[in-house]
């Protein structure tokens, strides 16, 4: 996506580098362009937007949002809503609750109107001012260009900074948004948008939101897919069929193939295994290579990977796109705790939860999945009611700083008994190392 005003690649760089001097050459050029001298900097595209706009009559001086449904009713329309399921997800992604925080999470439906608004207490403070609120409708028709209506009407991801946007109000906002789309029709369902002053804007806010939609939509795909017996097992494996086992969890990876020794998986190995056990319909080098190393990525150190797991495995894997091959049954120790979850038998999962998902990876494909399953497991745990299931959690490494679940302790046992007191010290210890 190219950004969609046209200044020099240095000016552009001052978005980043020195945001308020960026911002007033995009006023410049705003001012210039609605006071009817069509600024030669505007990008034709971006000019488009506005003047599709000013046609429906969004006045650039106070505007408001069209409000489609009151805050309660939207609130509503999202609990019953398809990607109300992968909301808790983007929440432990791209979500900043803290005192602190200074940016929204946004999510929408198809048509532009927000249905789920994430932040602190501040930013959603500022974000009231200007009515960007659940109901409100941010499509072009409903409050003009911004970055949620560049990327309902493009279908693309759009970030759009300060004078981008065509209402005043907006100029001192940065907004990075792109579609979430439906795995199997795919149809917009929704707008994934990250929100918030100026400055708050990173070079990798754009890649985070790729990101996060890609996590929607494979949770969005698990959803409307059954599960299959075994995690990653690909279809025609029959009884006597070839068995490769993996332990992802915690800090020791291993493999074991077709009933041998377990072998030991370097970091990097146990990334790749545990990213083809994620989805069955495979993955292209360059997707892997995304994943695994970020923009600058190759798909040649993808390959080299490939050779040296057929290499200690033998041909567990195929090409074009890589994928488990045919035939073979793969059992991960993710599987034993999700599908634990799966039946109801939560104190079972936590007895298989030994650990986080490949605990020493920094790699941010892993760490989605990791934060999905441990959210997975905390909510099991709060749905439970059960207080020793919770005391287990929150006595865990994993759950250890889990303040609902310690929540639910505490409504179970009663704040003065002893064992919940012994939780919150914990915590309050975790607290205060947080702090040092």
């Amino acid at each position: 996506m190219q950004p969609p005003i046209g200044l020099s690649p240095v000016a552009r760089d001052l978005r980043f580098s020195s945001p308020a001097e960026y911002a007033r050459d995009l006023r410049k050029a705003h001012e210039a362009t609605i006071s009817g001298q069509p600024d030669p900097k505007i990008s034709t595209s971006l000019l488009n937007s506005w003047q599709r706009s000013l046609a429906l009559g969004i006045n650039p001086d106070q505007h408001r949002p069209v409000h489609r449904h009151d805050v309660r009713e939207a609130r509503q329309i999202g609990a019953g809503h398809r990607l109300a399921v992968v909301v808790p997800a983007l929440r432990q992604l791209l979500a900043d609750e803290t005192t602190d925080g200074r940016h929204l999470l946004i999510v929408t439906d198809h048509q532009g109107e927000v249905l789920w608004r994430l932040g602190s207490h501040d930013a959603m403070r500022q974000a009231d001012s200007l009515e960007f609120v659940e109901g409100a409708d941010w499509s072009e028709s409903g409050v003009g260009t911004n970055a949620i209506s560049e990327a309902l009407v493009t279908g693309a991801p759009a970030q759009l900074f300060a004078a981008e946007h065509l209402v005043r109000t907006h100029h001192d906002w940065a907004c990075t948004a792109s579609p979430i789309r439906d795995p199997l029709s795919g149809g917009i369902l929704g707008v994934l948008d990250v929100s918030g002053p100026i400055e708050t804007v990173t070079p990798d806010s754009l890649r985070m939101i790729r990101c996060g939609v890609r996590l929607a939509e494979e949770l969005l795909r698990s959803a409307a897919t059954p599960p299959s017996p075994l995690n990653g097992s690909q279809p025609g494996a029959s009884p006597g069929a070839a068995v490769l086992s993996l332990q992802l969890l915690g800090d020791a990876p291993t493999a074991r193939y077709d009933g041998g020794a377990p072998r030991p998986l370097t970091l990097r190995r146990a990334e790749i295994l545990a990213l083809l056990a994620s989805r069955s319909r495979g993955w292209s080098a360059e997707e892997l290579a995304y994943s695994l190393y970020g923009e600058d990525g190759a798909a040649a150190s993808v390959r080299t990977e490939m050779h040296r797991i057929r290499a200690a495995l033998g041909r567990i894997i195929e090409p074009n796109p890589y994928r488990f091959r045919e035939g073979l049954l793969v059992v991960t120790d993710i599987e034993q705790v999700t599908a634990r979850l799966r039946d109801g038998k939560v104190a079972e999962a936590l007895s298989a939860y030994t650990g986080t998902l490949l605990s020493r990876s920094t790699t941010l494909a892993i760490e989605l999945m990791r934060d999905e399953l441990n959210e997975a497991v905390s909510a099991s745990v709060r749905a439970s009611r059960n207080p020793d299931v919770a005391l287990r959690w929150c006595s865990s490494d994993m759950g250890s700083a889990d303040s609902a679940a310690a929540t639910v302790v505490a409504g179970l046992l009663g704040s003065e008994d002893p064992r919940h007191q012994l939780i919150q010290a914990r915590m309050n210890r975790l607290d205060r190392e947080l702090q040092a």
